[in-house]
């Protein structure tokens, strides 16, 4: 799929190209930042924030004909961190109510606004539902999510929570048994990413979800080879590991397993979303 617009994503991103909305829900309001046309497509920052490379991904979805809400969870919004700017954010939203970090089988608080941002999203733009993809800090988010019937294309990158326990899924487990009973009467799936030897996203985790969620949980797990290894400073001193699939360490050229990954994506939310749903 042929791509354009992209900017330098080594320089502050203005994000000039989208609305940024003060949405509220149930008293806590958030900024979002809103762009296109056609089903809505929830883009959930990694840690530390909404890069450069995060909004080059949410413009490749609306691109593919999707209206992207991506809000702001943590960071400075279009900011290239450094690495100690970066862990000090990180070091804020492991101690923030909203997420919990270290929980093993508790859901992040912050899901439930989420979910509510997924039902407004599917009211504004219609169509048979919504997707929505989380990365890293946010990678479980999408699966939690699906308690909102709104919600039918799931993407989980790299879930790095919890962050001490490389097979615990920061999931309650009656979420995790009500998505799993809501996959297959809906006959739904959930995409999932990770590279190879990933510190932070081991292949324990994906073992856990595969046990969880049956065949439904579709895994791809990319090789280490096909990781970006120039980097912004955050992820080549903090992460220091191939993570970001469709971000930091994506490789944006003809053959590279990331863009063809990010194809995938697009393609599966193109297929739950711009017509009536079957299974992928």
């Amino acid at each position: 799929m042929a791509m354009t617009g992209d900017r330098d994503t080594n320089r502050h991103d203005a994000l000039d190209d989208f609305d940024p909305r003060e949405v509220t829900i149930d008293g806590i309001a958030k900024r979002v930042h809103v762009a296109g046309r056609g089903p809505a497509v929830i883009v959930m920052t990694e840690m530390p924030g909404i890069s450069p490379h995060v909004a080059r991904f949410a413009r490749w979805v609306r691109e593919a004909g999707f209206t992207v809400y991506m809000p702001s969870l943590f960071g400075r919004d279009g900011a290239v961190p450094d690495a100690e700017e970066g862990l000090a954010i990180m070091k804020r939203a492991c101690v923030s109510a909203e997420f919990r970090a270290f929980a093993s089988n508790e859901s992040s608080p912050v899901t439930q606004w989420l979910r509510a941002l997924a039902r407004r999203a599917h009211a504004e733009c219609g169509g048979p539902g919504v997707g929505a993809i989380g990365m890293c800090f946010t990678g479980n988010f999408a699966l939690s999510m699906m308690l909102e019937s709104a919600l039918l294309a799931p993407v989980v990158c790299q879930p790095s929570l919890p962050i001490d326990d490389p097979a615990g899924m920061n999931v309650a487990a009656q979420e995790l048994a009500a998505v799993r009973a809501r996959l297959e009467r809906e006959d739904l799936t959930v995409m999932a990413y990770r590279f190879e030897g990933d510190r932070h996203c081991r292949a324990e985790r994906f073992a856990a979800f595969a046990t969880a969620l049956g065949p439904r949980f579709v895994a791809r797990v990319l090789p280490d080879s096909a990781a970006n290894p120039e980097t912004p400073p955050f992820f080549d001193k903090v992460v220091a590991s191939p993570h970001s699939v469709v971000t930091a360490h994506l490789i944006d050229a003809d053959g590279q397993p990331t863009l063809a990954a990010r194809d995938e994506i697009l393609a599966f939310f193109a297929h739950r979303l711009h017509a009536p749903h079957a299974d992928a």
